[in-house]
């Protein structure tokens, strides 16, 4: 999946069909498979990108291979009964309804009636503190500068009124090509679908050991305290294997998510999980994905069982060209070691105060959200792939608008102005057809076929520690 930033509005519809479909149910409260933050702010859990605080994903020692942040082997033996990275509820939020009989049944009085709020969970009344978009819009000034990404840079934000800014971020299981989660599950009962990828909890093999929940560095597993067991975004697989997307990206009102099939080589997947630089993940990623129209591929495909569809479907994925062909996307936090398989078009922000009345297109390091800032939460600090990628989006506004208005296209261009047509096409008109290429069907699989392998867990991580 892709997820174009320039196009998200904040509305939380995404979040609110996907709680509807999946988790308005007792025990499931408190848990956003989909939320959108703003940022900058500490998120959904409080400071979930603070690692060194949750121990989550992956990550290189000196001899060059992948441990578990969570710990060795033996170190999670011995948290088996009591996990202390644990997030709480608080760190989440207590979900509440408020009291409606009150309102309903409330005899005549001089005062109006109140419907105070209670807690879902315990059923007593509680003073609201906190919520999953307690930061919308940069609500809460305080929590934001207490974002991570704004500590990890050199300069200095203030965040004054003529320097503010803010951009969205939708999340969702980013469905890792490496995922910790896997790896960190003393049972086994998560995995990864060998036929499209999507990670899964086995509701039948989960034994509420609950180091999933830390070991996931985005903090997109949860736990229902209702069941005792783990739940997380299951990428609407029944949707998927009915040819449909996501509930997510169906009801997207910006239309900023995009949905298509990628190949990719698993032998590649430790290695560039393994790189040194954290900077240079991102490269190594794209290495690990495939060129459906290399003939090598094709075949190669093809003694793996993948179907004529789904090679189809990936030779004409949105996902694949806005991905590797024009790198306009970014994984969130590749430094996490997961490999992370949503994917976000970075934002052009307003134009800095200071440049506003001098150019129409300001050069990129003019943008009012600070380049190092971007580079903190998509490419690992690199900021060197940043501006690359702003660049580019930048080219592509600057031909349309040469274009539109007649003037010369510019020059030193990275691509021919018709590659930045098609960009523009796809990022900002594409209709529904042209935003979702699924295949239906999982590989000619059968029901009971796929039922042993959700039941099973047939997966094993690639960084090893299963």
């Amino acid at each position: 999946m892709v997820m174009n930033l320039d196009k998200c509005i904040g509305c939380h519809t995404c979040s609110i069909t996907c709680k509807n479909v999946w988790t308005n149910r007792e025990g499931a409260e408190y848990m956003y498979f989909n939320n959108v933050e703003t940022k900058p702010g500490i998120g959904y859990p409080k400071n979930w990108e603070d690692q060194e605080k949750w121990k989550g994903g992956w990550k290189l020692g000196k001899d060059g291979k992948l441990s578990l942040r969570t710990g060795s082997k033996p170190e999670r033996l011995l948290k088996l009964f009591y996990h202390p990275d644990q997030p709480e509820m608080d760190d989440y939020y207590e979900p509440w309804t408020y009291d409606y009989e009150t309102l309903i049944h409330s005899k005549r009085r001089n005062h109006q009636p109140i419907a105070r709020p209670r807690s879902l969970v315990t059923g007593e009344r509680m003073e609201i503190k906190w919520g999953p978009n307690w930061e919308d819009d940069l609500a809460n000034g305080e929590s934001a500068r207490q974002d991570i990404n704004l500590k990890k840079m050199a300069a200095d934000i203030t965040l004054e009124f003529h320097d503010l800014f803010m951009k969205y971020l939708p999340r969702i299981c980013n469905h890792c090509l490496n995922p910790a989660c896997v790896a960190a599950c003393p049972s086994g009962a998560i995995y990864k679908r060998e036929e499209d990828g999507v990670v899964l909890v086995s509701q039948d093999g989960c034994r509420s050991w609950r180091h999933c929940v830390p070991a996931c560095p985005y903090k997109k597993v949860f736990f229902n305290w209702k069941t005792n067991k783990a739940e997380k975004c299951i990428f609407c697989f029944p949707r998927l294997e009915n040819g449909l997307p996501t509930i997510c990206a169906d009801t997207c009102v910006g239309r900023l998510r995009y949905m298509g099939v990628l190949l990719y080589d698993m032998d590649k997947v430790v290695p560039a999980a393994s790189t040194r630089d954290k900077g240079e993940i991102y490269h190594q990623v794209l290495d690990v994905i495939a060129d459906p129209n290399d003939p090598e591929v094709i075949e190669a495909a093809r003694k793996e069982g993948i179907s004529e569809n789904w090679i189809k479907a990936a030779q004409d994925s949105p996902v694949y060209k806005i991905v590797k062909d024009w790198q306009l996307a970014l994984p969130l936090h590749p430094e996490f070691r997961t490999l992370p398989m949503v994917w976000y078009v970075p934002p052009l922000s307003p134009i800095t105060r200071r440049a506003e009345a001098n150019c129409y297109l300001p050069d990129v390091d003019e943008m009012r959200i600070p380049i190092a800032y971007l580079a903190e939460i998509l490419a690992a600090g690199n900021t060197a792939v940043m501006t690359r990628t702003l660049q580019r989006l930048l080219d592509m506004r600057a031909v349309m608008r040469a274009k539109t208005t007649g003037d010369d296209v510019p020059s030193h261009l990275e691509f021919a102005p018709e590659v930045y047509e098609k960009m523009f096409r796809l990022l900002g008109i594409a209709k529904y057809k042209d935003r979702f290429n699924i295949p239906a069907g999982i590989q000619g699989k059968t029901n009971a076929e796929m039922h042993t392998a959700q039941g099973g867990g047939l997966f094993t991580c690639p960084g090893g520690g299963c």
